[in-house]
């Protein structure tokens, strides 16, 4: 829990040990497929209800899609490239592949094990079958053949491969089957056939207590709910693509691409059209991963890795069904027996009894804690001020935008009512690019300034202003956040909202905005943290200002809650905090370099990483500094992308309240967890925590569910 005791009076009297970065720096990819694997825990772990355990599958195998298409592409493209250089943990571009490979190993074998020998006999038994095609029974079958016929084979295109047939280009992750024929005349051919992606992944297909029923005239269905994978349907039906000629066999297989495509733009006003074309680029860029099914026999494998150009390192086989992201679907079933027990967010009293947020803000600042706190104030914030005639101007970062916003509507509507509304759209947020792009054409079409930020930069800061006339004169208030403007992650993620009019806070925040959307060389602001000028340094000045309060009174405690820590200047200022005697206690949801419990380095350190219901996504610094107790929040986690490569914002939180219950209810709590919370071992590895002899379990992510809206 967060420490903060008056201290002992020690302070470290050994001398510093030089720190060598290879031996006390954990490898950025093995952290990350760590991080993947704690994943994969929750998927195993019986407590959650069974589709939830589904929900854990599918993330596992969606982040390690994501992971190839951005992180393994790069360690790929430095093979190719010749590079040996190393990382600061001292591997090679070659040496992480093929670590990554061995750890992969043994993940794959984990999630078949969870999946074959648990999940899916435990969902048959709710009723929630998934069969393969040939388990289907003749009325069965001769259902989902009416709807292949019906539905799927009109899309359906097969391409030959031959002398006079080009190898087809295979998109990132389709599905495919690698078909062979026997022609009587040409003897043996392969043909290539996609698996549409306008179809579930998993068809749903009536028992045949369903199709006895309709046959019957008897409306309803049974109680079973049973589905058959899309690319055995289309496999067992070939003959339909190929009259005339023998289907020998088919094999599913997918391949992954390369996503991290750079964007060189000189103007702006280029900058749409450059993001346009690197989306339709993305399908054409070099494999990064080839998956294939055990069966698939080697003169196919060969066709598939010749003509993708891959190595056998990228070629990963073995593991069915392929392409697990899909199963996703059957966490949408109407069963509600199977999922978590649904939550009402709170919507704090200040809030609520105001009937206005910009008059609740006025007599103090807000802090929202999400998703136990309602999303809702957010958008209210900004529907409030598109209706007030007092308000002028509003100006805004979007990072990651859900399709349908109503942050966007918002926005819109201000506009409609004759306000002065800036945008900042990040066209650049991976994976992201199109729905923003539809979203700052919208803006721009009905007046709004819309800029796409500083060249070279990501805009990550989570910022809002809006300029009111009042009484008084001007007054501006400001919604800062750790999360996107975007409903529908605001549900799932954790992440804290904070409303203020301090004046210097806002003025800063005004100076921010007139440097993304104008020309400024401002480093320097009064309040905020701003990357990637001062960021890093500023809290590396913090670390030694509670690095020498430590070795004057022996009472230096840092907090720190975050999604990744891989800086190294970062990593070393903590080390020598730590070798000081500092205590420090560091919540890293996924990645982390640094190494805790290093003799004589780090033996103060603990690193702890919870992963559960929510996805922790909160960055919040804590430094004790005798009793003042700076807390610190914003949009950056502490990696070099963050420091030097993005806009970034980090705030102070200076209302004693507020602080108050940032440390004890949100990162105290973090810190007591000993259900959900693992922590990282020396050698890199993570150990679940358990409640000791006597001691009370808490689930940080349930206590805040039950007890959250009792902190007002």
């Amino acid at each position: 829990m967060i420490d903060q005791s008056a201290g002992s009076g020690e302070s470290a009297a050994e001398p510093e040990q030089g720190l060598d970065e290879s031996r006390h720096l954990l490898n950025r990819e093995l952290s990350w497929l760590r991080f993947n694997l704690r994943v994969l825990e929750e998927a195993e772990d019986k407590r959650y209800p069974l589709l939830e355990r589904v929900k854990f599958l599918a993330i596992f195998a969606t982040n390690l899609d994501e992971f190839f298409m951005i992180r393994v592409s790069g360690l790929h493209r430095q093979v190719a490239g010749g590079v040996v250089g190393t990382t600061p943990d001292g591997m090679t571009p070659s040496e992480q592949i093929l670590t990554i490979n061995r750890e992969l190993m043994v993940h794959y074998e984990r999630y078949d094990r969870c999946w074959k020998q648990d999940v899916l006999s435990r969902l048959a038994e709710a009723g929630i079958r998934i069969l393969h095609y040939v388990e289907l029974g003749q009325r069965e079958r001769e259902a989902i053949q009416g709807y292949f016929q019906r539905d799927i084979f009109p899309v359906l295109t097969p391409l030959a491969f031959d002398p006079t047939h080009p190898f087809p280009h295979i998109s990132s992750l389709s599905f495919n089957l690698a078909v062979l024929v026997k022609d009587p005349e040409r003897g043996d051919c392969f043909a290539r056939v996609k698996v549409p992606d306008v179809f579930p992944r998993l068809v749903p297909i009536p028992t045949d207590e369903d199709v006895a029923r309709q046959q019957m005239g008897l409306g309803g269905a049974g109680g079973v709910q049973q589905f058959v994978w899309l690319e055995e349907v289309i496999a067992h039906n070939l003959d339909n693509l190929f009259p005339g000629l023998e289907v020998v066999a088919s094999y599913p297989f997918r391949v992954t691409r390369d996503a991290d495509v750079a964007i060189e733009v000189d103007e702006a006003s280029d900058l749409i059209e450059a993001v346009e074309a690197q989306l339709d680029q993305r399908q054409y860029t070099s494999a990064v991963r080839l998956e294939l099914d055990a069966a698939t026999p080697s003169p196919i494998r060969e066709i598939l890795t010749r003509n993708l150009q891959l190595p056998l390192y990228l070629v990963y086989a073995g593991h069915s069904p392929i392409g697990m992201a899909g199963i996703r679907e059957l966490h949408a079933l109407e069963r509600p027996d199977l999922k978590d027990q649904p939550f009402v967010p709170v919507i704090p009293p200040c809030v609520s009894k105001s009937g206005s947020l910009l008059a609740a803000i006025r007599q103090q600042d807000v802090l929202l804690y999400h998703p136990y706190d309602s999303f809702m104030p957010v958008v209210e914030f900004l529907r409030e001020a598109a209706n007030d005639p007092e308000v002028l101007a509003i100006k805004q970062t979007l990072y990651r935008i859900n399709p349908k916003s109503p942050i966007v509507d918002a926005l819109l509507e201000a506009r409609v009512n004759g306000k002065q509304v800036a945008v900042l759209v990040e066209l650049k947020a991976r994976f992201d690019e199109e729905n923003n792009i539809e979203w700052a054409r919208k803006l721009e079409d009905e007046g709004v300034h819309v800029v796409y930020g500083v060249r070279g930069l990501k805009t990550h800061a989570k910022v809002c202003l809006i300029v009111r006339r009042e009484p008084e004169g001007i007054r501006r208030y400001v919604h800062l956040g750790t999360g996107n403007y975007n409903v529908v992650t605001s549900r799932i993620y954790t992440d804290v909202s904070y409303f203020t009019c301090d004046p210097a806070i806002t003025h800063d925040v005004s100076d921010l905005f007139n440097s993304l959307t104008g020309y400024s060389r401002k480093n320097i602001y009064s309040k905020l943290l701003v990357a990637p000028t001062t960021l890093r340094q500023q809290i590396l000045d913090r670390i030694e200002r509670e690095t020498c309060r430590h070795r004057q009174y022996g009472d230096g405690y840092i907090a720190f809650k975050m999604n990744a820590l891989v800086d190294t200047q970062c990593i070393q200022a903590l080390y020598r905090a730590a070798q000081a005697g500092v205590r420090i206690d560091l919540q890293v949801r996924g990645i982390c370099c640094l190494c805790p419990g290093l003799p004589g380095i780090s033996e103060t350190i603990t690193v702890t990483s919870v992963v559960g219901r929510f996805l922790e996504h909160a960055r919040i610094y804590y430094f004790r500094y005798g009793g003042q107790n700076e807390v610190l929040m914003g949009s950056a986690d502490l990696m070099p992308r963050n420091l030097d490569h993005r806009v970034e914002v980090i705030f102070p939180v200076e209302d004693p309240q507020w602080r108050e219950v940032i440390i004890n209810d949100i990162l105290g709590m973090g810190l007591r967890d000993n259900v959900q919370a693992r922590r990282l071992l020396p050698d890199g590895t993570y150990e679940r925590i358990h409640p000791a002899t006597g001691e009370a379990a808490i689930n940080s992510q349930q206590w805040l569910l039950e007890h959250w809206k009792s902190r007002l």
